[in-house]
């Protein structure tokens, strides 16, 4: 099989080769590590390439399975963010404070994912600190679907990679979208969970109350296999929930038909660009023939959003920041800086006002959830920006982070899982996301919607421009 093909499989199809022995984890290791070094020089998609550290893993993971052992994930190269601890590998945070940071043990997750015989390619470029800007230190990730483009913030290092045929699959983290955004903008499957369901010990932290990980794939099955790895009770992380985690992927292959879709019509409104709205509806279309039911959907005070989402950001963020900020402030880069100065003077009244609505927000989704089995809209109502380009819808006045997080930011308000699946695409080419929102601790039924779409399109086969 052609080096290319062997990249753009999905993740369940290079396990699926893996058992019937048709290619080998070193194999599928050093294809990735040479599509590596020759588009990330465009993309910039990677902060550390773990080349050496791979192949032996990979090298480790065919010996299991020449002993007969089996797993989705053993000898499967996936990448991680940079904010996920790995124990004697650098994690920057994409941040100059943390460049020579080298943490002793793995986050959680991560060692769920060594558990599951993953093997570790690399840690993707991020924002810095996850928080909306890129440090001039590690600079944007391209969007494989053109260079001129953003991958999305702030986990577009994973989404480019994943994209790019650069790794199998990814974890990102997600406080106001940044799982799903990227995954929007890049034309991918991005998960965010419930709150709770995957440990975020050993993540650095953005806002510890609407933090998420998750993982972004080139499919919901895919989506799936990840979740399953990482999910479950960790008693070291004081928001992880203590909910059984019933596995995902079993159910991937199941019957839609009676599920009840609730579109909700003011999020195909506001700030939509026109190409997003027709490439949504026409998937909205196509699942109105493979559903039992989609009706229109009004949960109350989505326009507060914004206002809610930022100052419970920005005072988190800036607690967490306090003693590095006091003492290197010009490591931080500007805009940062700027803003956790910003989050520092947030009055507590209106830190708890913001927990107040966010209240009503959540009580809202909860109640369509209970005439819905699922949510939809599109994921954002723009495809990916321009590079430096940071205003946009029809006034050209609006900051493109708020318009992002005014879809993306309510699943992190309310906890409730969240999906983001390739929809279609503009005439330009460019992917438009649809994201599918489900009730709580009920990531299964979203994945085996989104699957089910995603196995009922041609074009989902699609491939970016060959970059390098």
């Amino acid at each position: 099989m052609p080096d290319q093909e062997l990249a753009f499989m999905s993740l369940s199809n290079a396990a699926d080769q893996l058992d019937r022995h048709e290619v080998s984890s070193v194999e599928l290791a050093e294809v990735l590590l040479e599509r590596i070094s020759q588009a990330d020089p465009q993309l910039n998609a990677y902060i550390t390439v773990l080349a050496e550290a791979a192949v032996e893993s990979a090298r480790e993971a065919d010996a299991q399975r020449a002993k007969g052992v089996r797993g989705r994930l053993l000898g499967v190269p996936i990448a991680l963010k940079d904010l996920f601890n790995t124990a004697g590998v650098k994690t920057t945070g994409g941040a100059r404070i943390l460049a020579n940071n080298v943490p002793v043990e793995d986050a959680t997750v991560v060692r769920r994912l060594k558990a599951a015989g993953a093997v570790i390619v690399g840690k993707t470029n991020m924002m810095e600190f996850a928080y909306g800007y890129p440090h001039p230190d590690f600079g944007e990730t391209r969007n494989p679907w053109g260079l001129d483009r953003t991958a999305g913030g702030s986990s577009g290092g994973s989404a480019a990679a994943v994209c790019a045929g650069l790794a199998y699959g990814a974890l990102g983290s997600d406080t106001g979208g940044s799982i799903r955004s990227p995954a929007a903008y890049c034309g991918l499957a991005g998960l965010k969970p419930s709150y709770g369901r995957a440990s975020r010990h050993g993540v650095l932290p953005l806002s510890w109350s609407l933090d998420h990980v998750g993982p972004l794939t080139r499919s919901s099955r895919d989506a799936a296999i990840i979740l399953d790895a990482i999910a479950g009770y960790d008693p070291l992380d004081p928001a992880s929930a203590n909910v059984r985690h019933e596995p995902a992927l079993p159910s991937i292959d199941g019957d839609v038909g009676g599920l009840k879709i609730g579109l909700i019509d003011e999020l195909f409104q506001r700030y939509v660009q026109p190409e997003v709205r027709q490439v949504a509806l026409a998937a909205v279309d196509q699942l109105r023939g493979m559903v039992g039911r989609v009706d229109s959907a009004a949960p109350p005070h989505l326009d507060l959003v914004m206002p809610v989402i930022t100052p419970i950001v920005q005072a988190e963020a800036a607690a967490y920041h306090r003693p590095a900020l006091a003492t290197q402030p010009e490591d931080y880069s500007a805009e940062v800086r700027d803003n956790l100065r910003l989050g520092a003077m947030i009055p507590a009244i209106d830190y708890i006002d913001a927990q107040r609505l966010r209240g009503w927000i959540r009580a809202g989704i909860e109640e369509a959830l209970r005439s819905y089995d699922v949510l939809i809209f599109p994921t954002q109502p723009i495809v990916a920006p321009v590079i430096g380009s940071y205003q946009t819808a029809e006034s050209l006045s609006d900051d493109v982070l708020d318009v992002e997080i005014g879809h993306t930011g309510i699943a992190n308000l309310t906890g409730h899982p969240a999906l983001s699946i390739r929809a279609g695409f503009t005439e330009d080419g460019l992917p438009v996301g649809l994201e599918l929102t489900g009730r709580m601790f009920d990531e299964a039924t979203i994945l085996r919607l989104g699957h089910a779409f995603e196995t009922a399109t041609e074009w989902y086969r699609r491939r970016p421009p060959e970059v390098g």
